[in-house]
């Protein structure tokens, strides 16, 4: 069984596109986990209304706000599936995304991969990033060089196991540790097959998003952004990304320093 998790903050006003999706699928073979990290708006009561009208299987976990990667971590541990499918709150599945989901870990069952992953798509139904028609269907790639070659937000289904192998690590006082990082040691565990011409979300960029505020997160969380850029340091092959991530690294001290004699 596939797990769908959703990590969620004051998203009441997103979460009923998500849950429309889910409701339009054309296969149910899945759960619905949302884990709500301390929702101050109606998330609450509108998700136990959810629950009283769905034909599936929806589980609520409630916590102290944390940080989504905390957030997964709960998820991880909770979840009931074999695979484990994140999605944001604010994000949408096209009707077809479980069965895509299920026939490709079907395909695949002989391999032991990590996990598979297929693209997004703004609610226009335009692919984030490259455009490129791939020859291809499925790559097997690393999530860095994924990144590299498809120039957008992807959407992952891990194995369940591997995840458990890998959490997000918790920093007191911070709330973020860019995902990536995780992503890419579990693929150190199996491959990760990418369906490239296909994506299975439809997403949009909120103004209180992190895409629209790096730099502000990036100083609020320069512990879990320096785990991140020292790692990517010696994951990226290319010589300027990794001069690139040294200068964010530089960064992130500067800003724990700053932290430190206040």
């Amino acid at each position: 069984m596939i797990t769908i998790l959703t990590p969620t903050y004051n998203r009441a006003h997103t979460l009923h596109r998500l849950f429309s999706s889910l409701c339009a699928q054309n296969n149910k073979s899945f759960e619905w986990l949302v884990i709500d990290d301390g929702s101050q708006d109606n998330t609450e009561t509108l998700l136990h209304e959810f629950q009283k009208k769905s034909d599936f299987n929806i589980r609520i976990i409630f916590q102290e706000n944390s940080g989504k990667h905390v957030a997964i971590n709960t998820g991880v541990f909770s979840a009931k599936g074999d695979w484990i499918f994140i999605v944001d709150s604010d994000d949408a599945l096209t009707p077809d995304a479980i069965s895509e989901v299920s026939r490709s870990l079907k395909n695949l069952a002989l391999k032991q991969i990590a996990g598979v992953c297929y693209r997004k798509a703004n609610f226009n139904g335009l692919m984030i990033g490259s455009t490129d028609v791939f020859d291809s269907e499925m790559m097997c790639l690393k999530p860095t060089s994924a990144g590299r070659q498809l120039k957008g937000d992807l959407a992952y289904i891990f194995r369940k196991e591997f995840m458990l192998s890998n959490l997000f690590p918790v920093i007191a006082g911070e709330k973020f540790i860019p995902e990536l990082y995780i992503w890419n040691k579990i693929s150190d565990y199996g491959d990760i097959y990418f369906y490239v011409n296909k994506f299975t979300h439809l997403c949009e960029y909120l103004p209180d998003g992190y895409s629209r505020n790096f730099f502000n997160c990036l100083k609020a969380n320069p512990r879990g952004f320096l785990i991140y850029y020292r790692a990517q340091v010696f994951r990226d092959d290319r010589v300027t990304a990794k001069l690139k991530c040294l200068v964010r690294a530089a960064q992130c001290y500067f800003f724990i320093f700053l932290k430190f004699i206040k």
